[in-house]
C-alpha cells in the first residue's frame, strides 16, 4: 500500500466509550462535565421506540431530574429547527446538551452549541471555521450506522431561504463525549440500517480517497470499508446482533476518518440532492456513490483496488487498472443487493440537473475530491446516473 508521507494533523477531541449498555453511564457523564440540566435532542420515532425512556431513567437515577427534551428533529434538519431548539434552551437555561439519534439529532445539536455559545442564527457560522468558542457540553448517543457525526468536526444545517445544505465545520463542535452502544440499533429497521449504513461507506470510502486523506485516516477508512462491506448484508437481511454491532463501530471508524480528512464529491452532489429534494442522505449518497467513483477511481488507482478488494472482490490476477475499476462494480452489485432506488425512483427530475451540478459545484468540500471536477464534470456525472 503507498503512503503518502505530507504533513498532517490529526484532532480528535471526543471521548469514545463504546460498548454493551454503555448508554446507562449518561448520568455520569452529565456530572463529569459539571453539568445539571441537560437538553435532549431527538426524534419523535426515538421517543415511541422507548429509547429517550431508557436514557432519562438512567438521568434520573443519578439524580439528574431536569432536563428538557426537544423531540422535533426531521431528516435533514433545517435552520427553523435549530432555531426552535435554541430557544428552549434559552427557556429552560439548560447546561448540557444530549443528542439521541442519527446525524441529524447530532448536527442539529452541535448547531444548537453554537448558537448557545456565540448567539446570532445557524446561517451566521456556514463554512469552515467561524466558530471561535468550544462546545465543552455536548453528549452524542448514535442510535443509527450510518453518520459518524459523534466524532466529527462537521453540522449540515439546511437553510430554508436557500433549499441548500449549508456545512458548518471546526473541531470546535465536536461532541465532548460519545456513547456508542450496540444495543440501541439491535432493532433498528433493516431499510435505516441500508441507507444509513451506505452513508458510513461513503463516508469512509471519500475519507479515504480525499485530497486531504493522511496515514491515519487511510488506516481508518480502508478498515471501516472492509468491516462495513462485511456486514452490511447480513445486518440488512437477518437478526444479527453481531452485524449490526460492528456496523456501528464501523460508521464510528468512518466519522473518524473523513472527520480529520474530507468528503468529497458524492456528497456535494448528495447534499445538492437533499437541499433541493429533501432526500434522505444516506440514500442520496448511496445512488450517487458507484458513479463518483466511477469517475474518480483513475486518480489513485492504487487505492481504488484496495477499496475494491476491502468491498470482497477477488482481484487476483488483475492489472491494478482493472483491479480499481472493480470498485464501481462491487458498489452497483451492493446498491442492488439492498435495494438502493435509483435516481430515477426518487423524486429527482432531470430538467434540475444543471441546478443540481450548479449547487454540487459550490460546495465546501469540492477542492477535496481526488479527481479535478467542477459544474461541468457534476453535470455528466448527474446525467450517468439518470441514464443508468
Amino acid at each position: 500500500m503507498k503512503t503518502n508521507m505530507k504533513n498532517f494533523d490529526f484532532i480528535l477531541p471526543t471521548k469514545i466509550r463504546f460498548g454493551y449498555e454503555i448508554y446507562k453511564e449518561i448520568g455520569k457523564e452529565v456530572k463529569e462535565l459539571g453539568r445539571s440540566k441537560p437538553i435532549i435532542i431527538t426524534d419523535k420515532g426515538l421517543i415511541s421506540a422507548g429509547v429517550v425512556d431508557k436514557i432519562t431513567k438512567k438521568l434520573e437515577e443519578e439524580g439528574i431530574k431536569e432536563y428538557v427534551i426537544f423531540d422535533s428533529i426531521e431528516p435533514n434538519p433545517k435552520d427553523i429547527t435549530v432555531q426552535k431548539a435554541y430557544e428552549e434552551a434559552k427557556r429552560y437555561s439548560v447546561d448540557c446538551l444530549i443528542a439521541i439519534g442519527g446525524g441529524s439529532s447530532m448536527d442539529t445539536a452541535k448547531a444548537v452549541g453554537v448558537l448557545m455559545t456565540h448567539g446570532g442564527i445557524i446561517n451566521d457560522y456556514e463554512g469552515l471555521n467561524k466558530i471561535t468558542k468550544s462546545i465543552d457540553n455536548l453528549i452524542a448517543i448514535p442510535t443509527t450506522v450510518g453518520t459518524g457525526s459523534e466524532v466529527t468536526f462537521w453540522s449540515v444545517i439546511t437553510d430554508t431561504n436557500r433549499h441548500y445544505k449549508m456545512s458548518i465545520g471546526s473541531p470546535l463542535i465536536a461532541p465532548k463525549t460519545a456513547l456508542v452502544d450496540p444495543l440501541l440499533v439491535e432493532s433498528l429497521p433493516s431499510k435505516i440500517v441500508a441507507s444509513t449504513g451506505m452513508d458510513a461507506l461513503t463516508h469512509a470510502i471519500e475519507g479515504y480517497t480525499c485530497t486531504l486523506s493522511e496515514p491515519i485516516t487511510d488506516a481508518c477508512g480502508i478498515f471501516a470499508i472492509k468491516m462495513l462491506a462485511e456486514n452490511i448484508r447480513d445486518a440488512v437481511y437477518t437478526d444479527s446482533v453481531d452485524a449490526k454491532a460492528k456496523m456501528l463501530l464501523g460508521s464510528l471508524i468512518a466519522g473518524i476518518c473523513f472527520g480529520n480528512s474530507d468528503i468529497a464529491g458524492v456528497h456535494c452532489m448528495a447534499e445538492a440532492l437533499g437541499g433541493l429534494y429533501d432526500t434522505p442522505h444516506g440514500i442520496a449518497n448511496a445512488i450517487l456513490l458507484p458513479f463518483v467513483v466511477e469517475y474518480n477511481f483513475v486518480s489513485d488507482i492504487d487505492k481504488f483496488a484496495e477499496i475494491a478488494k476491502a468491498l470482497g472482490e477477488n482481484i487476483d490476477g488483475m492489472s491494478v487498472r482493472d483491479a480499481a475499476y472493480q470498485s464501481v462494480a462491487a458498489l452497483k452489485k451492493l446498491n442492488k443487493d439492498l435495494m438502493i432506488p435509483t435516481i430515477n425512483e426518487i423524486d429527482a427530475k432531470i430538467e434540475d440537473i444543471e441546478e443540481l451540478a450548479k449547487r454540487a459545484s459550490v460546495n465546501v468540500s469540492v477542492g477535496s475530491n481526488p479527481r479535478s471536477v467542477g459544474e461541468a464534470e457534476f453535470l455528466q456525472i448527474f446525467k450517468r446516473a439518470f441514464e443508468a
